[in-house]
Order: structure tokens, then C-alpha cells, then sequence
């Protein structure tokens, strides 16, 4: 006889979950678990058991520990192709830099999805540490000094994108205060050293800033050039993420640390992601990323 195992609560806040033998069954936030935060997926977890050992499939990378969940289990990958962190994710994948222009078939490749790195725990392996990695890597590296070192996004959402790190650990901009000003200084400065070198005899318009809300631990300055011809540029979200007051400018950035000492973001700034696709250009609204690119290109063409 087999025995029968059971995913067992230890507050006992829901009933015994039953693990059938070798048969997956998925967990996540519901009325069976009474898990209710919406960072939980209703698809969370997915355990199977076999001869009284609970065990995960390949896709689940993670070991995790809900509360209450008492049992050696892995997070899915979630297959939500529209946002932001996917995109984190893929950055945070090993290999070499990508130069403008070479293939970006990477661009579909699908990590895991995850909701807010500034509270969640960090661990050297965890995608969210990626650019701590990666900064690391002479292969990524175009630039560095004492103070920062640049790297080419992985990623890239235009023809030219450079991330501007500082080598002091600083997690996100909510981190930043008066006495790293001089820093933020330098870290503009380079990006505009980068646009010159390596874009210099290009027509094309940069912006310099950063993401309100970024999903990559480690401060990082965008260096991104406006023509936004790249095919890892695919939804809304990440159309949104560079043009709406979600990206925050350099120079802003600076004032308001010179000004209240902190970076402040506005209540609802996560809504920005979901605002029409309008150029940036023209005003004018698109109904579809497609439809945006064929339209861009007639304000930068190749």
C-alpha cells in the first residue's frame, strides 16, 4: 500500500491538501490555501510526490517557502509575456553584452516573473542580482573607472542602451541620499562620455534616467537612444517604461536629491505602464506595438 501524503498548514489556517502519487498538483493563492496576497500566483507551486518524497519538475527553479506551506517546492515560471520583469529576468542571464544591431533571438526567451525586489530577500543567485553579476564580467564592460563601470543591456529596447552602475553597493534609488550626489554627477557625466564614444557620429536623440520603480537590484542609470528600433522592445509596458514620467531624467533626479535629499515617486506610478502607446515623438496614439514601430521609423530612419 502507498502511503499518502498531505501538504499540511502549520498555523492549520486551511485543511490538509492532499498529494496524490506521482500526480502534479498545482498550489497557489485561492480559497484552498487562504493565501490572498496577489504577489502569490494561483499557480505558484507545483508539487508531485513519489514514493512519499515530494519532488519538483524541471521548469521550477527555486525552492521557496510560502507561510504555512510545509513542503520542499519549487516556483513556477510565469508565462505573462507583458511585463517589465520578464525583461529584468533576461538581463539578468549570463552571456556577453549585445552590440547593436547583432541577434537578438534572446529576446524571447522566458524567465520567471516576480513583482518587488525592494522587499523580498536577496541572494547572489536570484535573477534580481544579475547586474551585480554581470557588471562583473570584462565580456559586458564598456567603460569603467573607481567610482562606476558601464555595461551594454543585454536586452536593449533601441539601437543603443548602456547601463551606468556605481562599483558601491547601493540597492535602488530609494537608497540615495545627499551624500551620493557627487556620485549620481559622475554617473551622467559617463553616460554622456559613452553617447560620445561610441555614438558620436549618430543623429539619433538620447535620454539619460531611470526606472521609478525598477525591478533589477543595484542602482543603474539608462543611457538609451529615442529610436526604440530594437525587436526586444515588444509590449506596452516596455514602451511605457521609457516614455511616460515613470522614467525618471538624470538631471531630475540629481535636483531632487539636491532639493528634499531622497528620490520621491508618485502614488500610481506603476499605472504609467498601462497608458495608450503615443509617440514620443508626435503625440500620436498607436493601437499597437507593431503599428508604433512601422511609425517610428519614419521619424528615425535606418
Amino acid at each position: 500500500m502507498r502511503r499518502v501524503c498531505w501538504l499540511v498548514r502549520q498555523d492549520s489556517r486551511h485543511e490538509r491538501i492532499k498529494l496524490p502519487h506521482s500526480e502534479a498538483v498545482v498550489i497557489g493563492r485561492g480559497p484552498e490555501t487562504k493565501i490572498t496576497d496577489k504577489k502569490c500566483s494561483r499557480q505558484q507551486v507545483e508539487s508531485r510526490v513519489y514514493q512519499g518524497i515530494c519532488q519538483s519538475k524541471a521548469e521550477f527553479e527555486e525552492a521557496i517557502e510560502s507561510p504555512g506551506l510545509e513542503t520542499h517546492r519549487k516556483r513556477k515560471r510565469s508565462s505573462n509575456s507583458d511585463s517589465i520583469e520578464r525583461d529584468a529576468a533576461q538581463e539578468a542571464a549570463s552571456g556577453t553584452a549585445m552590440e547593436p544591431g547583432s541577434s537578438l533571438s534572446q529576446c524571447s526567451v522566458p524567465p520567471k516573473k516576480e513583482k518587488d525586489t525592494s522587499t523580498k530577500k536577496e541572494t547572489p543567485s536570484h535573477w534580481s542580482q544579475g547586474l551585480k553579476i554581470s557588471m562583473q564580467d570584462p565580456k559586458m564592460q564598456v567603460y569603467k573607472d573607481e567610482q562606476v563601470v558601464v555595461i551594454k543591456d543585454k536586452y536593449p529596447k533601441a539601437r543603443y542602451h548602456w547601463l551606468v552602475l556605481p562599483w558601491a553597493s547601493i540597492s535602488s534609488l530609494k537608497a540615495v541620499t545627499r551624500e551620493h550626489l557627487e556620485l549620481l554627477k559622475h554617473m551622467h557625466t559617463v553616460g554622456e562620455k559613452v553617447i560620445a564614444d561610441f555614438a558620436g557620429p549618430s543623429k539619433l536623440r538620447f535620454r539619460l534616467g531611470y526606472h521609478a520603480i525598477p525591478s533589477m537590484s543595484h542602482v543603474h542609470l539608462h543611457v538609451i537612444s529615442q529610436d526604440f528600433d530594437s525587436p526586444c522592445l515588444k509590449n506596452k509596458k516596455h514602451w511605457n517604461s521609457f516614455n511616460t514620467e515613470y522614467f525618471l531624467e538624470s538631471q531630475a533626479v540629481i535636483k531632487m536629491i539636491q532639493g528634499a535629499g531622497r528620490v520621491t515617486v508618485k502614488e500610481g506610478t506603476s499605472e504609467l505602464l498601462k497608458l495608450p502607446l503615443r509617440c514620443h515623438e508626435c503625440q500620436q496614439l498607436l493601437p499597437s506595438i507593431p503599428q508604433l514601430k512601422e511609425h517610428l521609423s519614419k521619424h528615425w530612419p535606418k
